[in-house]
């Protein structure tokens, strides 16, 4: 019998209860391998608890509620500092890409574990030659009778370092154009002449990789989409990446820097009543209002059965704007503290690595520029930037 709204948010309360930490409480330091353990763990419990996959088929490890009852958890959900980030991207975006175009046997094979975060996955898109424009990406997948041979090298790949599975996307036949030709694979990141490469970034974290294929091999029954229907499915995980990033948090420093927490920063360090913090904090406030209302549109659309649009772009956006302008507000608010302190201060280093970090929110799921020519063209009616090799097979078109 399916619960009603209160019974499950009742049974929510109580899990989380028992297995997450209060916002209410002083942010959690995990380390990576602490969180992605943690990450794990609480998915599991979720799922024993009939809280993991919750608008995903029953059959397929979920629930098989609609998605009011998503949003009764997501409420409560938000009270929480809970292990979510190791699971974003299987979760938000390859989870429902699975869904949307996987086989009955890769559904049945993978959703449930990627539910439970048995297994984590990530995706593996941008190349050295193809970042903002991924349909010019060169990675090959050439056919051996049952298997494909995959040749190329993806860059900025988010959490590979711990994951078990990627969606790769890669170019199947040269002689179409860019946009055609392509295919979306499972790839095992345990397989042979699979190479995970962390990137060192600025902030001192290793969150990001490259990855080497070479001559890596893979099952015929790990195309996701069909042959050739690799754009189609790249395009809808970037909308759900798009989605995700828009929905989720505000940033690079999430819980750091809502306006609630900053607001109480201001009246700790006695700035509370400067008109010029007054003003940035209530400013910040309302974009984090914009961006709760924008994710109300999404979630209205998604549960009226309108797969993610122009505003996922929008969402994207407003959230990169909102990462930078809360950093800011932060750095400001800390003053000398946020660029020296005490060696013994374990958060010293928060609101440097929050401004250090919080561009990356306009570089990742597709650059702020790109967004606003997504949103120029598809909303305002725009026209598009004129493309000289369009219709042009990929193999004629000039690469540096």
């Amino acid at each position: 019998m399916t619960l009603t709204h209160e019974e499950f948010r009742q049974q929510a309360q109580e899990v989380l209860a028992a297995n997450a930490i209060s916002r209410s409480e002083p942010p959690v330091e995990w380390t990576e391998e602490s969180l992605v353990a943690e990450c794990r763990r609480f998915h599991g419990v979720l799922a024993d608890a009939g809280l993991g996959g919750i608008t995903y088929p029953v059959e397929y490890g979920g629930q098989g509620l609609d998605k009011s009852y998503l949003e009764v958890f997501n409420q409560e959900l938000s009270r929480y500092q809970a292990p979510l980030v190791p699971a974003a991207i299987s979760h938000g975006m390859c989870l429902p890409v699975m869904n949307d175009f996987g086989t009955l046997e890769q559904r049945a094979r993978y959703q449930a574990r990627i539910i439970r975060c048995d297994d984590l996955w990530c995706q593996m898109f941008s190349e050295p030659g193809a970042g903002s424009d991924v349909a010019s990406l060169a990675t090959r997948a050439v056919r051996d009778g049952d298997e494909w041979v995959m040749n190329g090298q993806k860059v900025w790949t988010s959490g590979a370092q711990y994951c078990e599975y990627g969606l790769c996307v890669a170019r199947t036949d040269p002689t179409q154009p860019k946009h055609r030709g392509l295919s979306m694979f499972i790839v095992d990141l345990s397989l042979p002449g699979v190479d995970i490469r962390p990137l060192r970034q600025i902030n001192g974290s290793s969150h990001f990789n490259e990855i080497y294929l070479t001559d890596v091999r893979v099952d015929h029954d790990c195309l996701v989409g069909g042959e050739g229907n690799g754009w189609n499915v790249a395009v809808a995980m970037l909308m759900y990446e798009r989605v995700a990033i828009g929905a989720g948090g505000t940033g690079a420093m999430a819980g750091r820097t809502t306006s609630a927490r900053l607001i109480r920063e201001a009246q700790q360090r006695g700035r509370d009543t400067d008109p010029v913090a007054r003003d940035a904090l209530a400013n910040l406030y309302i974009r984090e209002r914009i961006q709760g209302f924008i994710g109300m549109r999404i979630r209205e659309a998604a549960e009226a059965g309108r797969a993610p649009g122009p505003e996922g772009s929008i969402a994207k956006l407003n959230a990169a704007v909102l990462s930078r302008q809360a950093s800011d507000v932060a750095i400001e608010l800390a003053g000398p503290s946020g660029q020296a302190w005490d060696a013994e201060d374990d958060d010293g280093s928060q609101w440097a690595d929050g401004v250090i970090s919080s561009p990356g929110m306009g570089i990742a799921g597709g650059t702020n520029e790109v967004q606003r020519n997504i949103i120029g063209e598809r909303v305002l009616g725009l026209p598009k930037e004129p493309d000289p090799y369009k219709g042009q097979p990929w193999e004629a078109i000039p690469r540096s």
